[in-house]
C-alpha cells in the first residue's frame, strides 16, 4: 500500500467521500450522510493535511485528513466547543475490500505525526455510535471520550467525542 499527501478535492479524495457519504447514510438513515461543511483549503499545510491511500493496482482504498481548530474568537463565528491548538480528524474511511490490513491505523498515525509537527496540541474527532468499528479503532489507539461534545454534531445524541494529546 502507498500512501500520499493529496488536495481534498482530488478526484480520488472526491471518489472516496462520495463512499463514505453513502456509508453514513446507509448508517444513520441521512441521505446528506454528513453535513459537516468542509473546504479543500483546510486541509493545506501547515493547518491540515489530507491522505490518500493506493493498492498495489493504483486504486484508492483509504483517506483520512486532519484541519486545524481552534477556539471561537467573535461573534461572527460559531462556537462548536474547539480549543486552541486542536487538530481535527476528518472522513477516515477504507473501503470495504481493503478493511483489516491496517491502513486506517497507519493513516491515522501518520495524521497525528503531521499535527503534532504542525504544533497542534489536541487531536481531537467526532464519530457515531453506529460505527462500533472507528470507536474501536480510536480508543485502541488511546483516544478517551470528550469531556464535553465539541464540532457540527455536538447536539446529536448518537454522536461520540473523542481526544488525545499530542505530546
Amino acid at each position: 500500500m502507498q500512501i500520499v499527501s493529496a488536495p481534498f478535492d482530488h478526484p480520488d479524495a472526491l471518489k472516496l467521500n462520495d463512499l463514505v457519504l453513502q456509508e453514513y447514510a446507509q448508517r444513520y438513515g441521512d441521505p446528506e450522510g454528513d453535513a459537516t461543511v468542509l473546504d479543500p483549503s483546510m486541509f493545506q499545510p501547515p493547518r491540515g493535511l489530507y491522505l490518500l491511500a493506493y493498492d498495489e493496482a493504483q486504486r484508492p482504498v483509504a483517506t483520512g485528513g486532519w484541519r486545524s481548530m481552534d477556539a471561537a474568537r467573535g461573534a461572527d463565528e460559531e462556537d462548536e466547543n474547539y480549543a486552541d491548538g486542536d487538530a481535527e480528524l476528518k472522513r477516515m474511511f477504507v473501503v470495504p475490500q481493503a478493511r483489516g490490513q491496517g491502513l486506517a491505523r497507519r493513516i491515522l498515525a501518520l495524521l497525528e505525526q503531521d499535527a503534532r509537527e504542525a504544533g497542534r496540541t489536541r487531536m481531537v474527532l467526532e464519530t457515531g455510535m453506529k460505527q462500533p468499528e472507528a470507536i474501536g479503532l480510536y480508543t485502541s489507539a488511546g483516544y478517551e471520550p470528550a469531556v464535553e461534545k465539541f464540532g457540527f454534531y455536538r447536539f446529536h445524541e448518537d454522536s461520540r467525542c473523542f481526544t488525545k494529546l499530542l505530546r
